[in-house]
């Protein structure tokens, strides 16, 4: 078993496609940090901290609530997340006051019963970096549905499919802004897309033994999961999106997809039950609240595509709706099932809790695109279309430049 592990281990290779994707998502990286460090802590940095604290270290001090900010019900992922560094730095902070002097010590016991209270403006007063550590998880985030997006893109498509999905990722302010500030959308992007390309991976395993089963379907538990504790909407959403799409690729297994995906479900909203730390009346205010709601809108799809700082997306998108509709090579899974989790995704609202579902679908459209002109590349015309596909590539990073500052 060791053996066959450390086998899988050796495969993995760091080659010069690689090394293109990882610069890519350094420079994806270094944007989000340089607008971090121009920002400044604001009152929703604040209720992050202090209510992603509070799930971590204490009860909430109301009665009959979860946290200060009462049953959390727009996802308690992100809280937990922007509140975990807090909370890390502050048992680090606790564990170096044992050799400091007690009157330098950082955490100051200031109530009768000994223990330590530490309020937000405390905090950002006595602890450094505070701005960083809320970001940093979100950052994260968004790297791995890059590194994800690139995966997906670059087995189905090629090295080159997969440089332009993933040069337009790094280069989408739409992306960078749902990373640089507390919210749930980056992870519930991540939850849905990685959900329906796993189901689409167990569709396909589930034609072989089904010891390669079980993996994936671990795996897609947790991006349910994921998905599920970001927005709780977005969990049935990506569930019937990849139900669809097994149903499609499926053979002689289709009465054996729905209970898989049931499975996994269920076994997401345990997990989400376990971010509310097991208590019933928190995790159920979830489905008595209106937090899953959703209503059809075409409204965020215009605003996204008359945003001037999305100008490379759209040409490219409106080009690979061009080559898709003409070119017959160009219509077949790989494409199709992109496009229409897109077309889906984009003319979603959610009524209850705001979310941004059109976010949701931004991976979906790139891998659409990386995939149409990836098919365009191997045409007689693949050399045209390599310089326009450059060309737009270096329009969307301008114009992604020009707009950074309007993003601190």
């Amino acid at each position: 078993m060791l053996t066959h592990r450390f086998a899988r281990l050796r495969r993995f290779h760091f080659n010069f496609p690689q090394r293109i994707a990882a610069v890519l998502l350094a420079l994806f990286l270094i944007q989000g940090l340089w607008i971090t460090a121009h920002q400044t802590l604001s009152d929703r940095d604040y209720q992050y901290a202090r209510c992603g604290r509070e799930t971590w270290e204490k009860p909430s001090p109301l009665a009959g609530y979860y946290t200060s900010c009462g049953n959390i019900h727009d996802g308690i992922l992100a809280y937990r997340v922007a509140g975990l560094p807090l909370t890390l730095n502050l048992l680090a902070q606790r564990g170096l006051d044992l050799f400091r002097k007690p009157e330098d010590r950082v955490v100051q016991v200031s109530n009768r019963q000994g223990s330590a209270e530490l309020s937000i403006w405390e905090l950002r007063h006595q602890m450094t970096h505070v701005l960083l550590l809320l970001r940093l998880p979100f950052l994260f985030c968004g790297a791995v549905l890059g590194a994800g997006l690139w995966w997906v893109t670059r087995r189905l498509y090629g090295n080159m499919g997969g440089y332009v999905a993933l040069a337009l990722y790094c280069f989408s302010p739409a992306i960078l802004k749902a990373c640089v500030s507390p919210n749930p959308d980056i992870f519930a992007a991540l939850g849905v897309y990685g959900g329906v390309y796993t189901c689409i991976g167990v569709a396909h395993a589930m034609q072989g033994p089904r010891r390669k089963w079980r993996p994936r379907i671990v795996l897609l538990t947790a991006l349910f999961a994921i998905a599920a504790a970001a927005h709780i909407a977005a969990l049935p959403v990506a569930a019937l999106l990849g139900l669809v799409l097994m149903i499609w690729i499926a053979e002689g297994r289709r009465s054996q997809l729905l209970p898989v995906v049931l499975l996994a479900s269920g076994g997401a909203l345990l997990l989400v039950f376990a971010c509310y730390g097991f208590s019933p009346d928190a995790f159920s205010y979830v489905f008595r609240s209106a937090a899953g709601f959703i209503s059809i809108s075409l409204v965020p799809a215009r605003r996204f595509f008359s945003t001037f700082s999305n100008a490379g997306i759209l040409v490219a998108a409106i080009a690979s709706a061009f080559l898709y509709l003409g070119v017959r090579r160009s219509r077949y899974f790989g494409n199709t099932a992109p496009l229409l989790c897109f077309l889906v995704l984009i003319a979603l609202v959610t009524t209850g809790v705001q979310a941004s579902p059109w976010l949701w679908s931004l991976p979906f459209l790139l891998t659409f695109i990386g995939g149409v002109f990836a098919d365009a590349f191997e045409s007689q015309r693949g050399r045209i279309f390599r310089v326009a596909a450059a060309s737009l590539v270096a329009l969307q990073i301008v114009v992604c430049i020009l707009t950074l500052p309007s993003l601190i």
